[in-house]
């Protein structure tokens, strides 16, 4: 017998043993899954989930809930329900059991791990900032609502942070949505004007947010232009708005990183308001 021939012999018979494992296991699962002894479902649903075989895990604990509803049990049976749907990576159907679990649990052994992670969960659904923020909005909520409830509780640090992060994100999904409107110029309106509120808007919702000082010169950068390409009547007010949001900018961030540009509008603006008086 060659060496070569030796070897692939070898694998093929590594290769049947592991399939034949493989379906042993499986049949295995499928008779407990359609047997009626719920003890040892709930036993062995443990043991996927320590295993981290998590969609295994919630079928088993699924189909024994309503046996251990009302038992000592049962509280633990829903909290590793919404676990292994969690770490399996359905957050939304891990939101909706961690939801049920502190209805249901109110006083229960995990109920402020559950109003954690029921934030937590939606927090992983939160998409880039330049998509649609209606899953960051819900998990800011959730967490927030958290935070009230456990101010010095177990996962507040955390929480803190990922309220922080979303936040954030929230901010930026503004200031792209001003740059937007800057882009667009007068094209079918103002939209400059529309820059401005809503870079404004992010100012007053998010104070704390990195991108401030990219906001601020974003609205004096807008009103310029509004300025700039403005009818006769309006353009005088509209230059002396910009020198007056000019001051503001500098007062703030004398040294900042758009103070150069920020002087080339200022002394633009004082020029033309002199001229257009």
């Amino acid at each position: 017998m060659s060496f070569k021939f030796a070897i692939k012999s070898t694998l093929a018979m590594t290769m049947t043993a592991l399939a034949a494992l493989t379906l042993g296991s499986c049949s295995q699962y499928d008779k407990l899954l359609k047997s009626n002894n719920n003890e040892l479902k709930y036993k062995e649903a443990k043991r996927y989930y320590e295993e981290r075989h998590y969609m295994k895990a919630y079928t088993l604990l699924e189909n024994v809930a309503n046996y251990y509803k009302g038992t000592e049990e049962s509280d633990e049976v829903l909290f590793l329900i919404a676990e292994s749907y969690r770490k399996n990576k359905d957050y939304i159907i891990a939101n909706n059991y961690y939801n049920t679990y502190v209805k249901s649990f109110p006083t229960g052994n995990h109920v402020e791990e559950c109003w954690f992670l029921a934030g937590k969960s939606l927090y992983e659904l939160s998409p880039d900032a330049r998509l649609d923020q209606t899953e960051t909005i819900n998990a800011l909520n959730a967490l927030e609502e958290y935070t009230q409830l456990f101010p010095n509780g177990q996962f507040t640090e955390e929480a803190n942070k990922l309220i922080s992060e979303m936040r954030d994100k929230l901010a930026t999904k503004a200031y792209l949505s001003a740059k937007l409107y800057y882009n667009l110029g007068n094209y079918l309106g103002n939209n400059y004007l529309s820059a401005v509120v809503t870079a404004q808007n992010a100012l007053k919702d998010f104070p704390e947010t990195k991108l401030r000082e990219d906001l601020s010169f974003l609205i004096l950068k807008s009103k310029y232009e509004q300025a700039r390409k403005s009818v006769q009547s309006k353009r005088t007010q509209r230059y002396i708005d910009t020198v007056d949001e000019y001051f503001n900018f500098k007062s703030e961030y004398p040294n900042g990183k758009y103070i150069k540009e920020a002087n080339k509008i200022y002394d633009n603006s004082k020029n033309h308001a002199k001229t257009d008086d």
